[in-house]
């Protein structure tokens, strides 16, 4: 099974930012500890703080694996170029959000990307990223 995180703005700051919201653990070495959780899963990881790149790149990993996990942060809210581009590939996708979205401001309680998403979790910190993969495992094509 392949599947790929893709991340989005500012969570490349993950273990600095905001710890009291996103915890103090940078991805990378979450990453880390998911590859070895997970060994038996071809799991790559991507992040850029552009909404070009992330469309790019699920239209990429869209089509190669099967099974992406999306945190398009901020853009969640705002980007219909994001949505369409989910709606737009085979693969299954499935949006993660580190913090409990509906918990925060108001802005943050509806998610553009969700309604095009296969599924979608919220508020589990880090450990939402793996509740994702085993969805991928229990669900396997």
């Amino acid at each position: 099974m392949k599947i790929q995180i893709i991340n989005g703005p500012n969570l490349n700051l993950l273990g600095r930012r905001e710890p009291e919201i996103y915890g103090n653990e940078s991805f990378e070495t979450y990453f880390e500890r998911l590859h070895q959780r997970f060994s038996d899963v071809d799991l790559s990881c991507f992040q850029s703080n552009s909404e070009g790149e992330l469309v790019s790149q699920i239209q990429r990993a869209g089509f190669d694996c099967d099974y992406v996990i999306l945190n398009a942060a901020g853009y969640s809210h705002t980007s219909i170029a994001i949505a369409d581009a989910i709606s737009m590939v085979p693969a299954k996708i499935i949006e993660v959000h580190i913090s409990h979205i509906f918990n925060r401001e108001e802005y943050r309680h509806h998610s553009i990307t969700a309604t095009k998403a296969d599924a979608t979790l919220s508020g589990f910190g880090l450990e939402g990223y793996a509740m994702a993969i085993d969805y991928c495992l229990s669900t396997r094509k």
